[in-house]
């Protein structure tokens, strides 16, 4: 075992119980007392636990990592409506990668519906998924199990993905913010999202509105690395997350809002057409501009498109962007603040 491995199974033991002896770590991780104490000094210069008199805790305001039961449960439509909408950007017979998440897991279950598809995944559930796709191909990584989120890490996934190339990669994660991009709180499963980014063409994240703002340890995708985010609209109350939306449209990050009812298909597969009443999600401010009938502002300057060829800054996202085709959502008009 990697030194990063086992200290990330020692930080994982700690957050589980809250204290942990050096005699138990040492048992788990296989290694002796004297390797085990030296692993939590480091972590501790790092600030991720305490050191105790033969031990280790967590640090003062340290909170545990949500595992998947908890997270299955949390912003449900909001996930759903945001696969719905993810889903249109893939084509048949692309190869995309798809990282571990509830989020990530909704999309899988879209994705099985587009024939000649490959999907590159580390993911149990997002293989799980597609298992019954008859024209799905299911690639998935090497690895250890990392039984809280079902997802194969450490130096195997990494090396498996060495050498891939794919069009897209649709990645989520615990927080995202303008400054330092999309993160999570565990280690290895950061390393593998960006082993998975350095496999793709596009970085594709998806973030329910609960998300933006927050800012977890490990970064996964520079902020300059993600071509679209793709998320639901945050309450008019939600002060935070519009700023930040505002903020990544600032930086270039091309936003698709899931609008109300975007989920509202049938289970498991796509949102119904619009029917009266659905109301499209609007995010503006003093900063937005609004786009004509032809289009929609596209945010900041970006790289080009495979879609959009020459796009660049005041360029419009036109109705033939997968994106923009999609009930119940549209790509947000945010533009870049004037500098």
């Amino acid at each position: 075992m990697f030194a990063a491995e086992r200290r990330q199974l020692i930080l994982e033991m700690v957050r589980a119980n809250g204290a942990v002896s050096l005699r138990e770590l040492a048992r788990v991780v296989q290694t002796s007392e004297v390797t085990v104490r030296r692993d939590v000094r480091a972590l501790e210069a790092e600030g991720l636990l305490d050191r105790r008199h033969g031990g280790a805790v967590l640090p003062g305001g340290f909170t545990r990592e949500s595992g998947f039961p908890q997270k299955s449960h949390l912003a449900t439509a909001e996930k759903t409506a945001i696969a719905d909408l993810a889903a249109g950007l893939v084509d048949e017979g692309e190869a995309v990668v798809v990282g571990a998440g509830t989020t990530t897991q909704e999309l899988a279950r879209r994705l099985a519906r587009v024939p000649g598809l490959t999907v590159v995944t580390n993911s149990l559930l997002v293989a799980q998924a597609l298992a019954h796709a008859n024209r799905v191909e299911v690639v998935m990584t090497g690895g250890t199990l990392r039984g809280s989120n079902y997802a194969l890490v450490g130096s195997g996934a990494e090396q498996s993905l060495q050498g891939l190339r794919v069009s897209r990669a649709f990645l989520s994660g615990s927080g995202l913010t303008a400054e330092r991009g999309l993160s999570t709180s565990n280690m290895l499963s950061a390393s593998v999202d960006r082993a998975l980014v350095q496999a793709a063409a596009e970085v594709v994240v998806l973030a329910d509105h609960t998300k933006l703002g927050t800012d977890t340890m490990f970064q996964t995708v520079p902020t300059d690395v993600i071509t679209r985010l793709v998320t639901d609209e945050p309450p008019p109350h939600d002060d935070r997350a519009l700023t930040e939306l505002q903020a990544l449209a600032d930086q270039g990050v091309q936003i698709a809002v899931a609008g109300p009812g975007a989920g509202a298909g049938p289970a498991g597969g796509e949102g119904g057409p619009a029917g009266p009443g659905r109301q499209q999600p609007r995010l503006g401010g003093p900063s937005a501009a609004r786009g004509g009938e032809e289009g929609l502002p596209l945010p900041g300057p970006r790289r080009n498109h495979p879609h959009q060829p020459g796009a660049g800054p005041g360029a419009t996202l036109r109705g033939s962007m997968p994106l923009t085709d999609q009930p119940g959502g549209r790509v947000a008009d945010l533009a870049p603040r004037r500098r």
